[in-house]
Formats: structure tokens, C-alpha cells, sequence
């Protein structure tokens, strides 16, 4: 079996990135049909929403080339990111319904999941198995133990 073929990330690749994780999104347009919310212009190899259960964890890893935009349809994402390699806590960030946040390659990234949540992710790189596992390495950055630390309604 031959090893994944995966695009080395560039630097005006780099200058293209959002400056923050949560990415501020453009207005949409709106009419007597609807609307229609711009999300991401560029190319990207997947686009896949993931259902998560309130409770769970994802991610707990890093990419060593992929990047990815998450976008939350329903629910809400207490997103934990630092600098792959830094030992001091993760930042974190409550990523809500209808907001996005950009995650750039060497990113240590993880999510806990405050209720059942429904997500987005569009990717740089293919999401075939050997493709994914060859390009993301797994960290202990967070405990699933009492993974729950904000809920709803606390914002009530």
C-alpha cells in the first residue's frame, strides 16, 4: 500500500489563513426565498458534519499539514487549542450555533461538547482513513474526565 499523497502547505497558503480562530462571517444574502451564509471560498478536499453527543470528546490531536473551518449548525463546541509542542494550557473558546472556527496545521485542538451538537468540518486534505492518519498525531491535551464545563444554561 502506497503512502497518502499530501500537498505540502505553502506560504501564501499560510497568508490566507484567518488571523483569529473564531472567523468572523460575512452577511448573507437574503431574500423572499431565504438566505444563503458564504461559509469558505477556497479548495478544500472534504466537507463532513459530524453529530456529537452531549459529553463527548474529538480531536485531542494536532494535523501536521490539514487545516479545517468548523462551522456549527446546532449545538455549541468548547474548542481548546494551544501551539503543538507548548506544555501550558490550552485556550479555549465556546464556538456557538452559527459561528465558525479555523484550526491551522501544528495546532494542538481538542472538543467537549456541552450538549448534542451538530458541525461542519471542511478540510484541505481528503478524509480517507490513511490519508487522515498519516497526517494527525494524537496529544493528551485534555482530560475526558468531567469533560463538561460549560452548559447552556449557564448563559441564561
Amino acid at each position: 500500500m502506497s503512502e497518502p499523497d499530501i500537498d505540502p502547505v505553502t506560504q501564501d497558503e499560510r497568508l490566507s489563513w484567518p488571523d483569529e480562530a473564531i472567523v468572523p462571517l460575512e452577511k448573507p444574502f437574503v431574500d423572499g426565498r431565504g438566505a444563503i451564509q458564504p461559509l469558505v471560498d477556497r479548495m478544500m478536499k472534504s466537507a463532513v458534519m459530524i453529530e456529537s453527543k452531549k459529553g463527548a470528546l474529538r480531536a485531542n490531536h494536532y494535523h501536521k499539514t490539514d487545516w479545517h473551518y468548523c462551522y456549527v449548525i446546532s449545538g455549541s463546541i468548547e474548542y481548546y487549542h494551544r501551539t503543538t509542542g507548548s506544555t501550558g494550557e490550552p485556550e479555549m473558546l465556546l464556538v456557538k450555533q452559527g459561528q465558525m472556527v479555523f484550526t491551522p496545521p501544528m495546532i494542538d485542538h481538542g472538543m467537549k461538547f456541552p450538549e448534542d451538537t451538530v458541525f461542519l468540518t471542511l478540510s484541505r486534505n481528503p478524509r480517507d482513513q490513511a490519508t487522515y492518519e498519516a497526517d494527525v498525531v494524537r496529544v493528551d491535551m485534555l482530560d475526558d474526565a468531567d469533560s463538561i464545563s460549560w452548559r447552556p444554561e449557564d448563559d441564561a
